[in-house]
């Protein structure tokens, strides 16, 4: 049976930011990042497999984090990027799934990939 998460897990300090493109007035657009939400998150560093044995090799990192499930949190797509207040690192969101109790939401995350 797998453990059971509880707030005790959320240790971590995380920001979610979304994408968006700014007119520079001459016809062009550049995109920048711009926090939508921070929140207290678990962490799930993935080790295994052979996929994540290769990303390595190319200097990626994946990654589980987990959130609590809130109006807030239910908004972030994977167009968005996590990222580790503490350290700075940006992750990719990859894959978003929704607990079968519904109270918590998984984004498989990557770091050292292009956006």
């Amino acid at each position: 049976m797998a453990k059971q998460r509880s707030a005790g897990d959320l240790y971590h300090s995380y920001a979610f930011d979304r994408r968006i493109e700014i007119d520079q007035g001459d016809g062009n657009t550049v995109g920048e990042w711009q926090q939508k939400f921070r929140c207290r998150a678990g962490v799930i560093n993935l080790r295994g497999g052979e996929s994540v044995m290769a990303g390595r090799l190319q200097g990626q990192h994946s990654q589980i984090v987990f959130v609590r499930a809130s109006s807030v949190s239910m908004e972030a797509t994977t167009e968005w990027q996590a990222r580790d207040l503490r350290t700075g690192v940006a992750y990719n969101i990859r894959e978003i799934t929704r607990s079968d109790d519904r109270m918590w939401l998984d984004f498989l995350c990557q770091s050292g990939v292009a956006t």
